[in-house]
């Protein structure tokens, strides 16, 4: 089989029996095309799938390190090469998984960046109400810090998905995982308000989506992702900026006020325990720098 048949398959799969982000199909299919276009300078030709072998493959790194790309960047390349190999064994399509010995570049260790509390209080207040797409961004942003859900599990939402009565969401999460959460009296209400508007950016009444873009659609994780960032950059003082940023806000503060462990990692839908472990060390590093400034023998 063809390599860019064989892509094709792979992201239709990723989308549909997955269930994975528009935002990570979309960086899978720009890792992938990079990838081909490694293998057409690399031998001219590409070769066809069950051609390809783990030394074809290492090169891939030097060819992304030339064009520029950053760690992170790479990391998320190389997986995604991976990912592609993997199910093109599991269905068949090659005999084995030539990129299943490729290092992937190291980790730099870093602790995830959150809001403090007077941060996430100046955000949604500084928030206008002036309009319909203003009302559900702070509707968005108050269900984000209220119930630390990824952006793509946020953006999935029905609206029949929120149970008022239960101050609860039902979330769709990774690997088709579903999952109640509760959700706080302001998110409730901002939600509430935000429903009472909704009819202004419907088109079509069988759209069942909580969350509407312009269009009337369901507002998809890019144009989230773009609000988000622009609104925390007017407000925060935050190094990265992005949605993500708000699901660390909701863990970091839930555990410094006294949650365990264990409630937060199922609120958040982390399969394990050691995910939901970095928070704690954030809450750690901020005991210990409230400690150097205040205490006089520090």
């Amino acid at each position: 089989m063809k390599i860019e048949e064989g892509i094709k398959q792979f992201l239709i799969y990723c989308e549909t029996e997955r269930n994975y982000s528009q935002y990570t199909v979309e960086s899978y299919g720009t890792a992938l095309a990079q990838f081909f276009d490694f293998l057409q300078e690399e031998f001219g030709e590409v070769p066809e799938l069950n051609e390809i072998e783990t030394n074809d493959i290492r090169p891939f790194l030097s060819f992304l390190l030339e064009k520029g790309q950053k760690k992170s960047s790479l990391r998320l390349k190389i997986a995604a090469v991976k990912s592609f190999f993997k199910y093109c064994q599991k269905k068949g399509l090659t005999e084995k998984n030539p990129a299943s010995l490729v290092p992937s570049p190291k980790k730099d260790k870093k602790l995830p960046s959150f809001l403090l509390q007077n941060e996430i209080a100046r955000l949604i207040e500084n928030i206008g109400e002036d309009s319909v797409e203003d009302i559900r961004n702070k509707a968005l942003i108050e269900l984000l810090y209220s119930s630390g859900l990824r952006i793509s599990e946020a953006l999935n939402l029905d609206v029949n998905d929120i149970n008022f009565y239960q101050r609860s969401v039902k979330v769709l999460g990774k690997g088709n995982k579903e999952r109640v959460v509760p959700i706080g009296s302001k998110a409730l209400s901002a939600i509430k308000k935000y429903l009472e508007k909704r009819n202004e950016l419907l088109q079509n009444s069988n759209e069942t989506a909580l969350f509407l873009s312009k269009k009337g659609k369901r507002m998809n994780s890019v144009n989230a992702y773009r609000i988000i960032n622009a609104l925390m950059r007017l407000n925060t003082e935050s190094p990265q900026k992005s949605p993500h940023v708000l699901r660390h806000t909701f863990a970091t503060h839930l555990l410094d006020n006294g949650a365990d462990i264990q409630s937060v990692s199922e609120m958040l839908g982390h399969a394990s325990l050691s995910t939901t472990q970095v928070y704690t060390h954030v809450s750690i590093e901020r005991l210990k720098s409230a400690y150097k400034k205040a205490h006089p023998k520090a």
